[in-house]
Order: C-alpha cells, then structure tokens, then sequence
C-alpha cells in the first residue's frame, strides 16, 4: 500500500501487534554508507515517484554513520508503534506525530537541543503538536495543507465573489449550483471526514486550549456546525463524485465549481486549468472568527530503544536542519509540498508566485494542526457528531454537548499521567 503524504492530515491511532513490524531492521541492509555506528532509518511508502530514491541519496551522503534506509509498505503507523516496543526497532524514523502516548511512554528521545537557534525559524502551528512538557520530540519534515479551489469563469458567470465568509460560502454554493454542476464538493460523505476542526477554528474556537481545555465548548461553535448541514439541505453539494477530495479531478471535470481539497492537487489544476482558478483559506464565521487551514508534517524522531541515541540526533539534525537544500528539494523534487521552515518556503521558486503563494500566505497566517492532546476518541466522537449534524440535521447543540463530555475524559485521563 502506497501512502501519499497527503495521509498525515488524517487522524489515525498508531497501536499494533508486534508481529506487524517484522524481524526486519534495515539495519546492514540497501542504502548503508559511510562511517561509524550503523543506522536504521524507516520512511512510510510514498506514492510519490523518485521519494525513495532521494532519501536513500541523502543517507548514502552521510558520512559520520552507517545510514540504512528501509522503505515500509503496509500500515505504517501500527509498524512503527509495535516496532518501539522492542530494540529491534528503527533507530531513527518517520512518524506521523510522534503521538502522546509515545512521548508519555519515554520512546521517543528529546530533540529540543537541535532547535537551538533556528526554533523560529520552523513553522509555529507544526511545531505545536511536536511540543510537549516544553521539549520538542519531533522535527518537522514537509508541510501539507488544505484549501478551497474555485473557479474563476464560474463565479463570474453566476455574478458572485469568491466566499469571504462561512454564509458566502453556504449562498454562494446554492448560485452555482443547476442541473450540470454543483456548488461545492467536500468529500463524498458531504464533509465530516476531511473538515475536522476546521469549522470551529474559523469560528474563533481550537479543539482543544492552550491550557488543556476542550475548546469548542461556546454557542459559536454549534452555529458553524449548523451551516454546514445547510449546505446539504440546499444541495449545494456534490455527492458520489468518482474520487474523493484529495483527488481533483471532479473539480477538472466540471463536476463542481468549488472543491475543498490540498496543495498537491495545485500542479494538477494549473495544467488543466490554466489562470481560471483561485485558492482560498476556510472562511471565518462570525465576528471573533478567522480564516482556517489545517496543516500537518510528518515529523523525524529518534527511538529511545536505539543503542545510538546520540548519532541519530546528529544525523537527524544534519539532514532536517542543516541541510537545507536536501529540505527543498524533499519537500519539491518529487511532489508539491512547503518546507517545515519558513526561510525556506519563503524562497523556493516553486512557491514564490500565484496560487503557491497564497498557499504559502494562508498557512504562515492561518495555519492550524491537530493538537496533540487530541486522541483517536476524542476524534471518533467529534465526526461522528459532525456526520450526525451534516448529514441528518441532528442539533448541533446537543450534538456538541456529548462531545464536550467525552473530550473531557479524554483530556482528563491524558494529561493526568
């Protein structure tokens, strides 16, 4: 199974049965050179063409150590989880997190001392959810981010603007939408699996708080919720699409005049579509809200379980931090992403104009990750309210308040260890 980086922005709990992980190390395996103590480092399986080969080449420029390099098909994230149970495991690796329970449970090492001095420089709203207890665990690799594309030729016809506001959205999706297209297109199942939070940022809310809090426990929040399920009593939206959101060929095809999709989808759109798109944040809410964009980065970590603690760290910080261009070209050589750091997305020719750019601006400015104290329940009860919300117009209100209850356990039994 091929996994395109696009997956980090789902959530998904990383437990598994040791036998997922094999007896295979990496360890003495392809893509070993250089000196000193032999690594093993995992990547996920990218979908992406020449991925592979080009970590491989970054290892083999590694002198100070013996970097193996183990491309893992399969579910990833219940391989690795089982994987830092045992010293059989990567010593250093890819993770979509690392998760709470991995920092919690001490196996992951503490990276903060490879920030020193560039810190700032790494994009705050990835950074957060590698943070804990005030020590960084994880560095940031790529960015990816989600954005709505529209359709210039079709917004002008219909005699509307490109939505600046969550009601712009719901009224500007019922214009577009006849008998040939629909307005908007959130995903086959109208919504509830790709906008998470996002709805409750734009209102001015976060899932959870600075201090550990639920954070959507506010009327804001069941009022955007309840806008959403106004888009599906309209039939503004499209439904049954032949792919889902992160593909955007019903966008290409017609099929919709907006599409809520990601930043690897842009080359695709700009081929097919020439100048006749624009690229827009979420649209706030009310008055305290503001536009959303949910991002995400894989993260490289380091196992405690490793004998080779210290020459991970030097390894990771030589290809994550000091060498920035093996950094842009990762994130650019082999899909469309932006570099974890600022400098870096700020001067890559790929995201210096047009739609790139303002991909660029929406996540600097806009930018929200999942947070790290928010677990795999916490996560199944919020969508499967906003399902319930969107799709049968059950009370948001009500809706919200057994949420709140159940992310309040949640938080409670988290932060209590």
């Amino acid at each position: 199974m091929t996994i395109s980086r696009r997956g980090l922005l789902a959530t998904g709990a990383a437990v598994g049965l040791l036998t997922a992980c094999g007896s295979d190390t990496g360890r003495g395996g392809a893509g070993e050179s250089g000196s000193g103590p032999a690594l093993s480092q995992w990547y996920h399986q990218y979908g992406e063409q020449g991925t592979e080969q080009a970590v491989k080449k970054y290892a083999a420029a590694y002198k100070k150590a013996r970097v193996a390099v183990q491309w893992r098909p399969g579910n990833y994230d219940q391989q690795t989880a089982a994987a830092l149970l045992t010293t059989s495991g990567p010593d250093v690796f890819e993770v979509n997190g690392p998760s709470l329970d991995q920092i919690q449970g001490k196996q992951v090492a503490d990276l903060t001392e490879l920030f020193e001095g560039v810190k700032d420089d790494f994009n705050p709203a990835v950074l957060a959810p590698k943070t804990y207890d005030g020590r960084i665990w994880g560095i940031p690799q790529v960015i990816d981010m989600q954005m709505l594309f529209y359709r210039k030729s079709l917004l002008e016809d219909a005699g509307v603007r490109p939505p600046r506001t969550l009601d712009e959205l719901v009224d500007t999706a019922a214009k577009l939408t006849d008998k040939e297209v629909k307005g908007l297109f959130l995903g086959n199942d109208a919504g509830a699996g790709v906008l998470g939070g996002t709805p409750l940022y734009a209102a001015g809310l976060s899932l959870v708080t600075d201090d550990g809090k639920v954070g959507f426990d506010d009327p804001a929040a069941a009022r955007a919720l309840g806008k959403l399920h106004q888009l599906y009593a309209d039939k503004s939206l499209l439904l049954g699409a032949p792919a889902d959101w992160s593909d955007p060929s019903a966008f290409l095809q017609g099929l919709t005049a907006m599409q809520w999709s990601g930043l690897w989808a842009l080359p695709a759109v700009q081929k097919a579509l020439g100048d006749d798109f624009g690229v827009l944040p979420f649209p706030k809410d009310g008055a305290d809200g503001a536009p959303s964009v949910p991002v995400g980065a894989y993260s490289a970590a380091v196992s405690t379980r490793s004998a080779h603690q210290e020459a991970g760290k030097d390894f990771l910080k030589w290809l994550w931090i000091e060498r920035t261009d093996y950094q842009e070209d990762f994130a650019l050589g082999y899909g469309f992403h932006i570099p974890a750091r600022i400098s870096l997305a700020k001067r890559a020719d790929k995201l210096k104009d047009g739609a790139a750019a303002d991909a660029v601006r929406f996540t600097t400015e806009h930018g929200y990750a999942q947070p790290l104290l928010w677990t795999p329940a916490a996560q199944t009860a919020y969508q499967d309210a906003l399902n319930r919300i969107i799709k049968d117009g059950a009370n948001p209100e009500s809706e919200l308040k057994k949420v709140v209850r159940r992310v309040s356990a949640e938080l409670a039994r988290v932060t209590s260890k």
